[in-house]
C-alpha cells in the first residue's frame, strides 16, 4: 500500500531515472542550470499531460497549489511559468525524444507476450496521420490553406498494445506519403497503411529494406494478372492474385511482383482491395491486418480531440 504518496509520485517510480540522466548528459541538458533542472522540467510536462493542463500559467497555478508536496514528488526547483518557458525554448528537445524511446521499448517488452487478435509472430504496425486545425493569426508558420493554419501529426502504432513508437509533426501542407522517407523500418515487420501512402517508389524502398506493407489499392490501378490463387468466397475473399504493374512510371518505380487481394466486408457490404508484398500469409489475414489498422484511427481520434479539433470526423471520412 502506497500510504501518503500521490498517484503522480507512484507513477514516477516506474521511470528508469538512470536512463533519463544518461539522456540529459548526452545533450548537456543541465549545463549552466542553476535551480530548474531537466528533471524538474520533465515533471512539469508530465504533470501537464496527465492532468490536462492547457497553459504555462495553468501548470504553475496547479503545481504551486500543492507546494508542500512538490519536494516529495521529486521537484528540487521552484515552478514558475517564466522559468518553464525558458527551459522549453532553450533546452535540447532530443533529451525527451531519446527518453521517450526508452519508455517505448519498455512498454513493448511488457506487451510482447500479450494475446493478439491475429496469429502472427512478426511485428505489426499501423501508420497514419491526422490534421489539427490551428488559428492562422497565432500560428502563421503552420501553412495549410489561405485562410487557415494546421499541423499534421504522423503516428506509427505498434498494434501489440497500441503503443505509439514514432510521432512527428509537420505543417498541414506536407503530404502523408512523404513521411515514408523518414519512417523507422524494422526488418520483417508488417506496416498497414491506407491508400494515401501509395507511392510505388517509396513502397519499393520499404520492400528493399526487408519489411512488408499492406496498403489499400486505388480504383485506377493498372496491372496485369500473372497468377490467381484459390479463393475462399465464404470468408469474403473475391480474388487473391499475383500481379505486375503495367504503366511506365509505376512498373519502373516497382519492378517486382505484387499481391492483390480483393475482399468483401459483409458487415458493411463494402468491397476492399489491398496490395502487399507478402505472399506467405493467408489472404484473409491480409484483410484482418488492415482491419486492425483502425487502432491508429482510435489513437489519433483521442489525440485530436485533446487539441479541440472539431473537424476530425470530416477529415477522416475523406480517406
Amino acid at each position: 500500500m502506497n500510504s501518503g504518496q500521490t498517484v503522480f509520485r507512484q507513477l514516477l517510480q516506474f521511470l528508469p531515472r538512470h536512463d533519463f540522466n544518461l539522456c540529459v548528459r548526452r545533450y548537456r541538458g543541465d549545463h549552466r542550470a542553476r535551480s530548474f533542472s531537466t528533471f524538474d522540467q520533465f515533471l512539469c510536462l508530465a504533470y501537464a499531460q496527465m492532468s490536462g493542463r492547457e497553459s504555462l500559467r495553468d501548470i504553475e497555478t496547479c503545481l504551486n497549489s500543492h507546494r508542500e508536496k512538490l519536494y516529495h514528488v521529486g521537484f528540487r526547483g521552484s515552478v514558475s511559468r517564466s522559468t518553464l518557458a525558458d527551459a522549453n525554448e532553450r533546452r535540447d528537445w532530443r533529451i525527451f525524444q531519446d527518453f521517450g524511446q526508452v519508455l517505448i521499448r519498455i512498454a513493448q517488452q511488457l506487451y510482447q507476450d500479450e494475446p493478439f487478435a491475429l496469429e502472427l509472430d512478426q511485428p505489426l504496425y499501423a501508420f497514419d496521420s491526422t490534421t489539427i486545425d490551428l488559428c492562422l493569426s497565432l500560428f502563421p508558420w503552420a501553412e495549410f490553406r489561405r485562410t487557415k493554419a494546421a499541423v499534421k501529426m504522423h503516428t506509427l502504432i505498434d498494434l501489440r498494445g497500441a503503443i505509439p513508437t514514432y510521432v512527428t509533426v509537420t505543417t498541414g501542407k506536407v503530404h502523408d506519403v512523404r513521411m515514408l522517407d523518414t519512417l523507422p523500418v524494422t526488418e520483417d515487420a508488417i506496416y498497414a497503411m491506407d491508400r494515401a501512402y501509395i507511392d510505388f517508389a517509396r513502397l519499393h524502398t520499404l520492400h528493399q529494406q526487408g519489411a512488408f506493407f499492406i496498403v489499400r489499392a486505388k480504383g485506377n490501378l493498372r496491372f496485369k494478372r500473372l497468377y490467381s490463387a484459390p479463393k475462399d468466397k465464404d470468408a469474403g475473399i473475391r480474388a487473391d492474385q499475383t500481379i505486375a504493374l503495367v504503366t511506365y512510371k509505376s512498373k519502373n518505380d516497382y519492378p517486382e511482383k505484387l499481391r492483390r487481394v480483393s475482399y468483401v466486408d459483409k458487415e458493411r457490404d463494402k468491397r476492399l482491395v489491398f496490395l502487399t508484398n507478402n505472399f506467405t500469409i493467408p489472404a484473409l489475414t491480409v484483410a484482418e491486418i488492415y482491419k486492425q489498422r483502425w487502432q491508429v484511427e482510435l489513437f489519433l481520434n483521442g489525440s485530436n480531440s485533446t487539441y479541440g479539433s472539431s473537424r476530425f470526423t470530416e477529415h477522416r471520412s475523406m480517406r
